[in-house]
């Protein structure tokens, strides 16, 4: 039996009992609410794992329950709206929704949903982790800041900073330095499309969604000593990509030094 508790949130019992029996037909546990009272009430009282969340609950506002989640908890939430929702849709991720269901919907996508946020939110939570634990190692050697080497390259994750070969800043997005540092933590590694938006923090992806495809081209074209026939983001046919490169961990301090 999971320990992971589904709250669902809607003012239509039928609604709720369809979601029930999904999803505790798949191993969750389920908690049902139908206004912002049981909500809240619910999140006091369990360890919830993730909420759905109608956008229309009658007299009340999804959106503004929404809010009121976020200002408590930090939950994963999925808003379920209406087909043509899509300016609710699009203020409901705003204020903090994590994804989105669209009525009508398929069970199957249901769940498919739900895993993939718990799955990105445990993801997030293990990068978050390395990050910490990459401060407290810096914070441990006289405030020195821990760095990645690789092919002549420098990464400061603190700083969000790639030294080049040259000894040059180079110019990297806060999305491409995100990617690169998934690489820098899993060297040699085989990683899926999927596992890389979930560590990147992006949305669930799918068999014709470019968007990893295309920071992969442009983080090569900034890393690589020649983006058309990459070294160091290797692309594993059929799955994904692999960082091949060997990695360093190191401190600033010996940085400086290299660079005196």
């Amino acid at each position: 039996m999971t320990d992971q508790i589904i709250l669902v949130v809607d003012d239509d019992s039928k609604i709720r009992s369809l979601l029930r029996n999904v999803l505790e037909n798949d191993g969750f546990g389920v908690v049902e609410a139908e206004n912002s009272t049981d909500v809240m009430a619910a999140i006091a009282a369990s360890d919830i794992s993730l909420i759905t969340l109608d956008l229309n609950l009658g007299a009340e506002s999804g959106i503004d329950l929404a809010r009121q989640i976020r200002r408590a908890s930090h939950v994963p939430i999925i808003m379920v709206t209406g087909k043509e929702d899509v300016i609710d849709r699009v203020v409901g991720l705003e204020v903090g929704a994590d994804d989105y269901i669209t009525k009508p919907f398929h069970v199957r996508e249901v769940l498919a949903r739900v895993r993939s946020v718990l799955r990105r939110t445990a993801t997030q939570s293990e990068v978050s982790k390395e990050t910490a634990d990459t401060v407290a190692r810096s914070e441990t050697d006289s405030a020195d800041s821990v760095y990645f080497s690789f092919d002549d390259m420098t990464a400061i994750p603190d700083q969000m900073k790639l030294i080049d070969r040259s000894g040059a800043e180079c110019g990297l997005t806060s999305g491409d330095f995100r990617l690169l540092n998934v690489f820098l933590n899993r060297p040699k590694r085989v990683l899926s499309r999927d596992q890389l938006m979930d560590l990147t923090g992006g949305i669930e992806w799918n068999p014709t969604d470019r968007t990893i495809d295309n920071q992969i081209a442009r983080l090569r074209k900034k890393i690589e000593r020649d983006p058309s026939e990459p070294k160091l983001i290797k692309t594993v046919r059929g799955v994904g990509y692999s960082f091949a490169c060997e990695v360093k961990v190191t401190q600033s301090a010996d940085l400086a030094a290299k660079s005196a």
